[in-house]
């Protein structure tokens, strides 16, 4: 094929994807692309099979080597494993609760956690309670686990981010651990 046989062809399968398609329609699609794609990491997915989960003795981590499930004022426990963090269990609220005062952020980061009693992984939302300034509690209760945090790329996974976006302030207080349900 000579080039002025391809630059013919070329030219006719474009004339046609014209006639077919307008600019405005085709600026139109782009256009829901580009504001969708930042969307797309935010959507929910099956982290368990993407962080690898330790199945086998001696492939524990950490923090599940030393989770317990008696204590939740606590930085082992095991709720917790992906909690950067005051607790909120130490400030007046519970391990889902806010304390009076404060409001639960709209937005969380995730993690999954494993359960010493039943050795199942659970997938646990944490949500920063935002609203009221911080009372310094004492060392045990700033926590900063890190148990198979994804880097700062993957926002939805990474406790390093203050979450109080979608309320009226911007003011940290605590972090409380939502269980979600049981990672597959």
């Amino acid at each position: 094929m000579s080039n002025n046989t391809i630059d013919r062809f070329g030219e006719r399968v474009t004339r046609r994807i014209a006639s077919y398609s307008s600019r405005r329609g085709f600026l139109s699609r782009l256009g829901m692309a580009l504001v969708a794609a930042p969307v797309l990491p935010l959507l929910p997915v099956a982290r368990a099979r993407a962080q690898n989960l330790p199945t086998t003795p001696g492939k524990e981590t950490n923090f599940t080597l030393h989770a317990q499930t008696k204590d939740e004022k606590n930085c082992t426990y095991w709720r917790y494993c992906a909690l950067d963090g005051t607790l909120c269990s130490c400030m007046g609220g519970g391990i889902h609760t806010c304390p009076a005062g404060a409001l639960a952020s709209p937005t969380a980061w995730i993690g999954t956690c494993m359960n010493p009693d039943d050795q199942k992984s659970y997938l646990v939302a944490y949500h920063d309670c935002c609203g009221k300034n911080s009372a310094q509690p004492g060392r045990e209760c700033q926590c900063d686990s890190t148990d198979r945090e994804l880097p700062i790329y993957r926002p939805q996974s990474n406790n390093d981010i203050i979450w109080c976006f979608g309320q009226p302030s911007f003011t940290y207080h605590c972090s409380v651990a939502l269980l979600v349900g049981q990672a597959s």
